[in-house]
Order: C-alpha cells, then structure tokens, then sequence
C-alpha cells in the first residue's frame, strides 16, 4: 500500500515538474516575441534563461526514465549548472541597457 501511495506521490510531483516547465517555456516564448517584436537584446536573454531553466526539465526527465542507472546526485548536478547558468542570462538581461 505504501509503495503504491509513493508511486503515485512520485508521479503526481512528476507532473507537476511538467506543468512548471510548460509554463516557464511560455514565459521564455513571450519573452522572444518580445524581442522579435522590439529587436530588444535584454529580452533575447530572458528568453534564453527562462529556456534554460524550465525547458531543461523536460529532457531530464525523458533521460532519467530512459536511462534509470545513471545516479540522482548525476542528474541534480547538471540540472543545477543548467539551472545557474539560466539564471546568470536573466541576471544579466536585467543589467544591460536595451
């Protein structure tokens, strides 16, 4: 029954990390648009951070499924590089003059 319950759990937060990802790539879409529309450098940026950090999820996930031997701390290290390197766009869209 336990086991059942944490599968279930599992794939509920599985999910989840789904729909955070749809939505973040919805920002970085508009966030591209943004800059298509206004040829605006910073929003090029923040379309890529945004990109990076929540379109990431979605590989990951197909590749911990396809590929279950390869260790969690593995998978949690490349996600948080990807994850900083994202966030250091963004950081870096906001700084610069448009």
């Amino acid at each position: 029954m336990q086991t059942e319950i944490g599968n279930t759990a599992r794939l509920a937060l599985q999910a989840y990390e789904l729909v955070g990802a749809a939505f973040g790539l919805f920002i970085a879409y508009l966030a591209y648009r943004g800059y298509r529309r206004n040829d605006s450098r910073p929003m090029l940026f923040l379309a890529l951070g945004f990109s990076i950090i929540f379109g990431l999820a979605v590989p990951v996930f197909g590749l911990s499924l396809a590929f279950p031997a390869v260790s969690p701390v593995v998978s949690q290290i490349f996600i948080q590089t990807f994850e900083i390197i994202g966030f250091l766009c963004i950081i870096y869209a906001l700084r610069m003059e448009p």
